[in-house]
């Protein structure tokens, strides 16, 4: 394996492991209000979305000269799009575990912040 595919695949590693860490440990009680209807969702899910951005701010600063810090906002911005679909009780959020559409909105949501990662 060359050293820029080792880059890419150890980048992606770490994606994963960050989205981990910022999506299910890092994501306390206050930051699951993001399901909640009316605008008390914003302030918990802006504060889930900046746990992610700063974690990828992290990661391009180590990984680059520091001149992709741009992409941790995307990061966040696509991050805070995607969860209220998922979360909003009149999208995504109105199906219940036992739905198969909850799995699948789900899916669609890891999915999506992967591919954010990859891009």
């Amino acid at each position: 394996m060359d050293n820029g595919n080792y880059i890419f695949f150890s980048l992606l590693v770490i994606f994963q492991i960050k989205h981990f860490l910022a999506d299910y440990p890092l994501q306390g009680k206050y930051m699951l209000g993001k399901f909640k209807g009316g605008t008390e969702w914003i302030l918990p899910l802006s504060a889930h979305s900046l746990v992610h951005g700063f974690f990828t701010l992290g990661i391009l600063m180590a990984f680059s000269r520091g001149d992709l810090w741009y992409l941790s906002l995307i990061d966040m911005g696509l991050h805070f799009s995607m969860d209220r679909i998922n979360a909003s009780p009149n999208i995504w959020g109105k199906y219940k575990i036992d739905d198969r559409r909850f799995w699948w909105a789900l899916g669609f949501d890891q999915m999506f912040h992967h591919l954010t990662h990859v891009l």
